[in-house]
């Protein structure tokens, strides 16, 4: 076993456990139905993160190119997962006994969801520094900085058309990058 299949192991399991929160969450909105006051955005949300935990594991896959793995390069691509991992985590509330509202929950978390979401950004540019001493392609850079510009501006605006406009847009721009860059396994 390489190295890189070692050390796959773990990070796969840790987007694993992301797919598996937001589907768990989606599975509380179905059991919980009659007590969930819905707000589609949240879902929006969970959909978008949904494809990008599918996407980051897709993408891990060029990894495997990495010959020399050190305790901190390693450290890097284990933080965007866990990264990713807190924001599934949170993008959905957990389901007890009581009614649940996803817009309250939505807003009550909106600073942490987009400052995880800024902070995922960050750690994925920096993966390329400490991995291969250079930045992503222009094009990927340019994307992550649109996104984290976006997430700014997100834990800041209040109003709620723009709270409804960010995933419907974010969703269109992550299909937009993912096409450009990412269509075919390297």
């Amino acid at each position: 076993m390489d190295e890189f299949s070692y050390l796959s192991v773990l990070l796969s399991i840790i987007i694993g456990l992301a797919i598996t929160q937001i589907l768990q969450g989606l599975r509380g909105i179905l059991l919980a139905r009659s007590r969930v006051r819905m707000y589609w955005p949240v879902l929006a949300w969970a959909a978008l993160l949904l494809i990008l935990a599918v996407q980051t594991w897709w993408t891990m896959f060029g990894l495997r190119d990495v010959h020399v793995w050190t305790f901190p390069k390693f450290s890097v691509v284990l933080a965007q997962t866990i990264v990713l991992y807190m924001l599934t985590a949170i993008v959905l509330p957990d389901f007890g006994g009581e009614n649940v509202d996803l817009g309250k929950h939505y807003h009550a978390h909106t600073r942490w969801f987009f400052s995880l979401l800024i902070l995922l950004l960050l750690v994925s540019l920096g993966k390329d520094l400490v991995l291969y001493d250079h930045l992503p392609e222009p094009i990927n850079v340019t994307f992550h900085l649109c996104f984290v510009a976006v997430s700014l501006s997100a834990m800041f605006v209040r109003r709620e058309r723009y709270h409804k406009a960010l995933p419907v847009i974010g969703l269109l721009a992550f299909v937009a990058y993912i096409g450009l860059l990412f269509v075919r396994l390297h």
